[in-house]
């Protein structure tokens, strides 16, 4: 069953880590309002992520060039061959030797974490998650396999949230910057460098890329290169097809607007009984909701001990929180380390369905 909704009711970090926990296998789609991504999983690691408006191959080849670890006319012959083939473009790389195995992995896995962690901006945007079978065919270059465990990748995404709040509203990782005509001013070797990357094409993960620095220094030079009017954020087209605006309403009588309503409130609430039967099943996010607080309670038991020396004697020294089935979190204690747990739906200690 697909799991589907909006992104401003179940956040992106929920989802990531719904589909980690379970080690979910499948195609994680985000819609959101100039650009549409896919993601892909395998058991809950991810191995590909595919931007509608930030073309992998052709950003491969350019950060390649741009590193001076390919030549020009090795590209060209690669890209007809990919023309021809429709192969990806780091397997002809490397088949024809002109690229060494480590530098094409080291762009691959840059690309797609920059194409995941720019998603943690999006605020409006909405999600379908399809549960399929995903092989390293379907999921990266079988020559160059890749995979990216999700939890890290997430503590990366919350820690820039964070470092990159500063530059709230003004650049993000999908900002295309283009130079501004006639501005001068006198810059630094690093101002003139990330200057030097800025062509109105590379968005802002590219130039960290091609740059090979630090994502936040760059975006801190560029950020102070747009307070100079030197470079400014380009417009970008929405891939993502909007529909009409210019819709008739024809005139409705009161009753027909009643069963109209009536019948669209049943459909979203079966659309959304259809949605959280992937979480429902199997008690799915209560199991995921257990292992949250699980984790929680570890960290206040530790706090505890840090400030009393021991570890509490029970577990409502710190908390009185129940589980998800209304039943009390185990908790045992020796000398030195502790456990606590949820029985889980069946409420039986030492079953396939506890919850550590």
């Amino acid at each position: 069953m697909a799991l589907r909704g909006s992104l401003e009711v179940f956040g992106l970090a929920d989802i990531l880590q719904l589909i980690h926990f379970q080690r979910k296998s499948g195609v994680l789609t985000l819609e959101g309002e100039k650009d549409e991504v896919k993601v892909f999983f395998m058991e809950g690691n991810i191995g590909r992520a595919i931007s509608q408006r930030r073309q992998e191959d052709s950003r491969l080849g350019k950060v390649l060039l741009k590193r001076g670890a390919l030549k020009d006319e090795d590209l060209q012959i690669a890209l007809e061959e990919q023309r021809r083939t429709g192969k990806a473009l780091g397997g002809i790389l490397l088949k024809k030797g002109v690229v060494d195995r480590e530098h094409i992995k080291e762009v691959l896995t840059s690309q797609i974490t920059e194409t995941v962690l720019q998603l943690f901006s999006w605020e409006k945007g909405t999600y379908e998650f399809i549960p399929q079978a995903i092989t390293l065919d379907s999921a990266s270059d079988k020559e160059v396999p890749v995979t990216l465990d999700t939890q890290q990748l997430l503590m990366e995404g919350l820690r820039i949230l964070d470092e990159w709040s500063v530059l709230e509203g003004r650049l993000a990782l999908d900002t295309v910057l283009t130079p501004t005509p006639g501005a001068v001013a006198d810059l630094s070797k690093e101002e003139q460098e990330m200057l030097s990357l800025v062509d109105g094409e590379n968005d802002l993960s590219t130039i960290i890329d091609i740059s090979g620095k630090d994502g936040f220094a760059v975006a801190k030079i560029l950020f102070s290169l747009m307070g100079k009017g030197i470079v400014e954020a380009k417009e970008v087209a929405s891939v993502i097809e909007e529909p009409s605006r210019e819709v008739k309403i024809p005139e409705i009588s009161h009753s027909v607007l009643y069963k109209v309503a009536v019948k669209g409130a049943i459909a979203i609430s079966v659309m959304l009984s259809l949605s959280l039967a992937f979480l429902n099943g199997d008690d799915t996010i209560k199991k995921f909701r257990a292992s949250k607080a699980v984790e929680s309670l570890r960290l206040k038991i530790e706090a505890y001990k840090f400030e009393q020396g021991d570890y509490p004697v029970t577990l409502g020294a710190v908390s009185r929180q129940l589980d998800p089935w209304k039943r009390p979190y185990i908790y045992k204690y020796g000398m030195h380390t502790f456990v606590v747990m949820s029985t889980g739906a069946d409420g039986k200690e030492g079953t396939e369905d506890d919850v550590f």
